[in-house]
């Protein structure tokens, strides 16, 4: 029936309903927060839950000082927003899990060796949180394997690695990592897609060395007690085993050409 039919609203409509601007609705989007409708020609398309969903968002920033990062986990803690459809990101709770299982120990051992709660490692387990990159390269270390392991690239890479082909794991809030080759490589190469204030969590640091490139937004990077502010176009290279951590301090979503040697992720 026509009275039945779904209510479409076009950003600009959202924005003006909710009190945000579209670029922070684009913001919250590429963290999960919201998955609008496309049309052919790519516009966007909000339904009533997803107002619902960017008025509470709003609610929570304005009213308890969140940031976006922490509104998307809260509201995914409350069952508010369904984990993400991508499986190669819903298969790491498996992983970890059957990891845990294989070497017969609990949650306490494994989260106390990684410095996070059992709460916090059940959830990651059972797919309703993601964790920082810090956080899994703890849990990578205490497992000896390293993070790579969760991308579940076990198949053979071809030389063409087309974008549906990427291996594709949600480093915990808003940090997206597309793996861009795979297999018995001297190289790691990865493209990062970091929403607006997420980033690595706490410091981290590993052997080998590290080579990125901005292709989109900014990117703050502190390499022990020195920070460097990269823009689009700026290219950086470091030793990994300085204890490093990262943030996009921007308000777009920033990509890096991210390459590690030897693959140690």
């Amino acid at each position: 029936m026509a009275g039945d039919a779904q209510v479409y609203l076009k950003i600009g409509e959202v924005a003006r309903l909710v009190g945000i601007s579209p670029s922070a609705i684009r913001a919250w989007e590429s963290l999960g927060l919201t998955r609008p409708h496309r049309t052919e020609s790519r516009y966007r398309l909000y339904n009533q839950d997803d107002l619902r969903l960017l008025k509470k968002a709003r609610y929570l920033r304005k009213v308890r000082g969140l940031n976006a990062p922490a509104i998307v986990q809260m509201l995914k803690r409350d069952g508010k927003i369904s984990a993400p459809a991508n499986h190669e990101a819903a298969a790491i709770g498996t992983r970890l899990r059957r990891l845990r299982t294989q070497r017969g120990v609990g949650l306490a051992e494994v989260a106390a060796a990684a410095g996070i709660s059992v709460g916090f490692l059940s959830a990651i387990e059972r797919s309703q949180m993601t964790a920082s990159i810090g956080t899994l390269r703890r849990l990578a270390r205490y497992y000896r394997t390293n993070i790579l392991d969760f991308f579940d690239a076990t198949e053979l890479n071809t030389r063409l690695v087309g974008p549906a082909k990427r291996k594709v794991l949600e480093a915990g809030p808003g940090v997206r990592m597309e793996l861009l080759a795979w297999g018995n490589k001297v190289m790691e190469p990865h493209l990062f897609r970091i929403a607006p204030q997420a980033g690595s969590g706490e410091s981290y640091a590993h052997e080998g060395e590290e080579f990125l490139f901005v292709l989109r937004g900014e990117l703050k990077i502190s390499l022990a007690s020195e920070e460097y502010h990269l823009k689009r176009g700026d290219s950086f290279y470091f030793e990994s085993a300085t204890p490093h951590h990262w943030k996009n301090p921007g308000r777009t979503e920033t990509w890096l050409l991210w390459v590690n040697t030897p693959p140690t992720f």
